[in-house]
């Protein structure tokens, strides 16, 4: 596989995990780029450079007049999202975050350059100012893969971006709440505060520490207690 670039491999993961849903909907065809760029919150040259890699690899195919469609290659050949996507659910991926990020963001506190800290600050920033929920999350997942990349650890960020594209196939839009947008007081504003601030201040076992609770967080509000089990 062509290597799309940093910001065009961001954009292929997102395109990756964006085909498995579209395969358990059995749908083919993929929206106009623009809209599906806004949808992956990605650049228009960004996925024009995924889109580029998947058609190379034979997974889309494009006809002139018609758009662009899902080819008979499953996305399961490169890194298996939809296979592993099929076989799982909300609680195993929150079980292997929880076992992955807290040490991504332990990483990333002793390798992050000035410029990671500063991405991830704005990131911060933008988070709170997102106007909606899918612009929340995309945000929310580029501040993420952020840490990952701060890890400077090429193992960990593919571990972490095969684990956010399953996650984005078998979880997205589960976590939101009413409203049109995240509430002031959401939670993960401060965890997000928290986990950077280690990150800048070299605290590794705060850092862990932070993105663990950030998570288990997460995971009490995706899955309900089950009650009629215990």
């Amino acid at each position: 596989m062509d290597d799309p670039g940093n910001g065009g491999h961001a954009a292929l993961v997102q395109l990756q995990a964006y085909l498995a849903q579209m395969d358990h909907a059995g749908e083919t065809r993929l929206p106009a780029e623009r809209e599906l760029s806004e949808s992956l919150g990605v650049s228009r040259g960004d996925l024009r450079k995924a889109l580029a890699v998947l058609e190379k690899d034979g997974r889309i195919w494009r006809h002139v007049g018609r758009g662009t469609f899902v080819g008979s290659g499953p996305v399961e050949e490169t890194i298996g999202i939809s296979e592993i996507a099929g076989r799982t659910n909300p609680a195993d991926v929150m079980r292997a975050r929880l076992i992955i990020e807290p040490e991504i963001a332990r990483e990333a506190a002793l390798h992050a350059t000035l410029s990671d800290i500063a991405a991830m600050r704005q990131s911060l920033v933008q988070t709170r100012e997102a106007v909606t929920w899918r612009q929340y999350e995309n945000i929310d997942n580029l501040l993420h893969r952020q840490i990952a990349q701060a890890s400077r650890n090429n193992v960990l960020l593919g571990l972490f971006d095969v684990l956010n594209a399953v996650r984005r196939t078998v979880v997205w839009g589960r976590l939101r709440s009413d409203g049109a947008r995240p509430p002031a007081d959401h939670h993960s504003f401060a965890d997000h505060e928290r986990i950077v601030e280690a990150i800048a201040e070299r605290d590794l076992g705060g850092a862990a520490a932070a993105m663990r609770l950030h998570l288990q967080q997460v995971e009490r509000r995706l899955i309900p207690v089950r009650e009629a089990a215990e």
